[in-house]
């Protein structure tokens, strides 16, 4: 029933700017935390981004901070993830998720396990 539908991935150089896109359908999550992970070639799933429904309340991993900008539209029921300053080591598949839980406080946001919610996944590859 609940669908996540990513786009935006593809291949820059080094220093370029991308941006995801994640809709989502079935029901509104203007009131769900909402995030994104990725999972590099051979390693685990990691954290890189999450926002909060509370306005302005937005986290993000050290590896990406001051880089990356995490942001939503309720009225679209979309999650983006704006990109610059690409480096090679950020080349990975991108999950945006879903937490099914409203109005949360305290939530573990980088956690796998917080989210009910998947999109397929957007390859993203960064060239030297």
């Amino acid at each position: 029933q609940v669908q996540l539908v990513e786009s935006g991935g593809g291949l820059v150089q080094a220093g370029g700017s991308l941006r995801l896109s994640c809709a989502a359908s079935g029901r509104s999550f203007s009131s769900s935390f909402m995030g994104w992970f990725r999972q590099p070639p051979g390693k685990e799933r990691e954290f890189v981004a999450a926002i909060s429904w509370k306005p302005g309340s937005t986290y993000y991993s050290d590896s990406v901070k001051g880089r990356f900008t995490i942001s939503r539209d309720n009225a679209k029921n979309t999650v983006y993830l704006q990109m610059n300053s690409l480096k090679p080591e950020d080349t990975a598949v991108y999950y945006c998720a879903i937490d099914g839980n409203t109005y949360s406080r305290g939530t573990s946001y980088s956690s796998r396990s917080t989210y009910d919610y998947w999109g397929q996944g957007t390859q993203v590859t960064v060239s030297s």
